[in-house]
């Protein structure tokens, strides 16, 4: 990968025509983290913010990104340089035909949709999504490595881990507290507008003897899965997975200047807060997920003969799933339900897609086939809670191979060009990411797919200029970052 300029340096050389556009996009995908984390085909039922509180503490509808991203994404290819865009005709042709290949089939695969609101209210989506990774593979790289972008990015991710932190020490046990007390008080402490609210949010519901919280709701209190400013717990395991190799890496490589004192406290208060709020999301499929995406950084760096490296590798793997197996025995007592829900998902899906193998049931449609397929004792879902099932299932075989076919192209592009330090950290949290897609549906959350494919054409546009593994000379080192 090419050596980055540092940040400082870059600051020092500020020039308004080269560093506003990342700088001021790092800042967008940061503040999708904090409000752009619901599934889009919620988002009829995000309400817009109106007093100062619901600006602050409630998400935003994801129409607004929609727009945000179209204006600031027009702005910064309007203002790039010629030769910017000309740059990417060095790319493979397949930078921009596979993914205009998979949003040309959704859309032939929108005409015969099952529901066309949900599927207007994906396809915007799906746009964006591809446009997040042209504009990273194109002028977020046209001058190298964009570190400027992660100030912005990585402000967001502060905050998220900040807030979830939150939950698990505060937020949480209050609500928990508060919710009990008020049910054995009859409510008399509570703003009937208040009840009002908890009714139509689900906290609350009708009887006999007054509204009386829901079980699942306390149930999830005390259980204590942080999610940050996610829709829920693996949403936040996903966004640690993507950004925190890089949170790391530049903790690390930013602080060097720093007395080590300082030094280390930064690392570690960023390693803190990164597997402290990781362990308490409580995702198993993240925590294995997690030990894969280790063992490929130990292969991958780790000095010494590739016999050295498999034992450190065996030495990971086993003692995080000893801590796995202590961490999650209790769920395994109870049946481990959320892995049979998901199998329950899976099948539904594969039964769509061979009842409707070419089109689906339309982008963004899976819970309509589920509600006639699901198991008398599985709760409703309305993502498949697999990102490349969904596909089949919503778009048939095509919608899927295509999709497919683009992961599959960017990570063979990245990882056979080895990237090293940064960027090999953004490599890993990438890969990590595309990996928890084969069990949720992070493709559908704002934040989480436009960081996603973001960080992803980033690291194809810097692979332009730099030849695979087996080209290079074997005299030859890496470049490293």
């Amino acid at each position: 990968m090419p050596t980055p300029v540092p940040v400082r340096t870059q600051l020092r050389r500020y020039n308004l025509e080269t560093l506003w556009f990342p700088l001021t996009f790092g800042l967008f995908l940061g503040l999708c983290l904090i409000k752009f984390g619901n599934p889009v085909i919620l988002d009829h039922r995000i309400d817009s913010p109106v007093t100062l509180d619901e600006w602050m503490t409630q998400p935003w509808p994801a129409r607004w990104a929609n727009m945000m991203l179209l204006t600031l994404g027009l702005c910064g290819v309007l203002t790039a340089k010629k030769g910017t865009l000309r740059g990417f005709g060095s790319l493979p042709r397949w930078v921009w035909g596979a993914p205009a290949a998979w949003l040309g089939w959704q859309v032939v695969s929108g005409g015969y949709s099952v529901d066309s609101g949900l599927t207007r209210q994906t396809l915007p989506h799906f746009a964006c999504v591809i446009g997040c990774f042209l504009l990273g593979a194109t002028v977020l790289t046209h001058r190298g490595w964009p570190q400027v972008l992660f100030i912005g990015l990585l402000a967001g991710f502060c905050f998220v881990l900040v807030r979830g932190m939150n939950q698990h020490f505060f937020e949480f046990r209050r609500d928990y507290q508060a919710l009990v007390e008020g049910e054995k008080s009859g409510w008399k402490d509570f703003p009937a507008e208040t009840l009002r609210r908890m009714e139509e949010e689900g906290l609350l519901v009708p009887s006999a003897n007054g509204p009386q919280v829901r079980e699942t709701i306390l149930y999830k209190l005390q259980k204590g899965r942080i999610n940050g400013t996610l829709v829920y717990p693996n949403a936040l395991a996903g966004v640690i997975l993507l950004l925190f190799p890089l949170s790391l890496a530049l903790a690390i490589t930013w602080t060097r200047a720093l007395r080590p004192f300082l030094r280390y406290l930064v690392i570690a208060l960023v390693a803190f807060l990164g597997v402290g709020c990781f362990y308490w999301t409580g995702s198993k499929a993240g925590w294995l997920i997690a030990l894969a995406v280790g063992s490929l950084s130990i292969w991958n760096r780790f000095p010494g003969s590739n016999r050295r490296k498999v034992g450190v590798m065996g030495l990971l793997v086993a003692i995080g799933l000893m801590m796995f197996a202590l961490r999650f025995q209790s769920y395994f007592k109870q049946g481990a339900t959320s892995t049979g829900a998901r199998f329950d998902y899976w099948r539904a899906a594969v039964e769509t897609t061979l009842d409707h193998p070419w089109v689906g049931t339309g982008p963004g449609t899976f819970q309509r086939p589920y509600a006639a397929r699901k198991s008398p004792n599985s709760e409703m879902a309305r993502l498949t809670h697999n990102d490349f099932l969904q596909q089949a299932s919503d778009s048939g075989l095509p919608g899927a191979i295509t999709f497919l076919a683009w992961i599959g192209l960017v990570l063979h592009r990245i990882w056979s060009r080895m990237p090293d330090g940064l960027p090999g950290a953004v490599a890993l949290g990438v890969t990590g990411w595309f990996l928890q897609g084969l069990v949720e549906f992070g493709l559908y959350l704002p934040a989480l797919a436009w960081t996603g494919f973001t960080l992803a054409g980033v690291l194809v546009g810097l692979t332009r200029e730099i030849p695979s593994t087996s080209q290079r000379q074997p005299d030859k080192a890496s470049p490293s970052v």
